[in-house]
């Protein structure tokens, strides 16, 4: 049995003092030096991952962060497990778009090297497979060139073990971020609102769903607390 959820400081009411003045799922127009991907781009993205693996029948792809709690596409099992290797990092910056401005760009999760991962292997239809990679593809690797490119991850799930889609940061893409203390990413998280929501929402929401799975983040459990802390100083002090 998972262990019993635990009782977040974050909560709903600290992501409800940070609203996007207008809420919007429309794709803004890609950086500089990026430009949209398109489906075929996508397809022959999926056809160099496929060639790779010897059962491109069997499907799966890991998620660590919001994907948990927001897919992306249709899947058919799920199983959490652990990749080795990699860790969850807020590494990828900085969006000044989706959960984040100009004047506070957001941070988000990725999957950087060292260390070990627990989430959730989810696995898709097998007679829908591309079209499945290309709803995933679509939300995740939007603008070319990537700068968390998918690969291949072993996933421990119980006994079994298997070959899994992830997407890793690319420490040369221009848009790695490391060497903050939680302090510092707590601070970003605390202020970054975009058109799709806050980064303090992002926090809660993958902190949520990953103490209902019964998996502890020690990270983001402190990065939480962190956050919430932050919040309160400024909307509530009083209380």
């Amino acid at each position: 049995m998972p262990p019993k959820p635990r009782t977040m400081r974050l909560s709903d009411r600290h992501v409800a003092y940070l609203q996007p003045t207008e809420i919007s799922e429309d794709m803004p127009d890609p950086p500089e030096g990026m430009y949209r991907a398109s489906e075929d781009d996508h397809r022959a993205t999926i056809a160099q991952l496929l060639a790779q693996i010897d059962d491109p029948g069997e499907i799966w792809f890991f998620a660590y962060g919001s994907l948990i709690w927001k897919p992306a596409c249709d899947f058919i099992e799920m199983r959490t497990g652990t990749i080795r290797g990699w860790h969850r990092a807020f590494c990828l910056g900085w969006n000044n778009r989706w959960r984040g401005s100009d004047e506070h760009p957001g941070l988000m999760l990725a999957l950087d090297r060292g260390g070990a991962c627990k989430g959730v292997a989810y696995r898709l239809p097998p007679d829908a497979i591309e079209d499945n990679l290309i709803k995933l593809f679509e939300r995740e690797m939007a603008w070319r060139p990537s700068a968390f490119p998918p690969r291949w991850v072993n996933v421990q799930a119980g006994e079994r073990t298997m070959t899994a889609l992830t997407f890793c940061i690319d420490r040369n893409s221009g848009r790695y971020v490391s060497g903050l203390s939680e302090d510092q990413i707590a601070d970003v998280l605390a202020k970054a609102v975009g058109s799709r929501g806050s980064m303090a929402e992002y926090l809660f929401s993958t902190v949520a769903h990953l103490e209902q799975l019964g998996i502890r983040d020690p990270h983001l459990w402190r990065l939480q607390h962190l956050v919430a802390e932050r919040i309160e100083a400024v909307y509530e002090p009083d209380r």
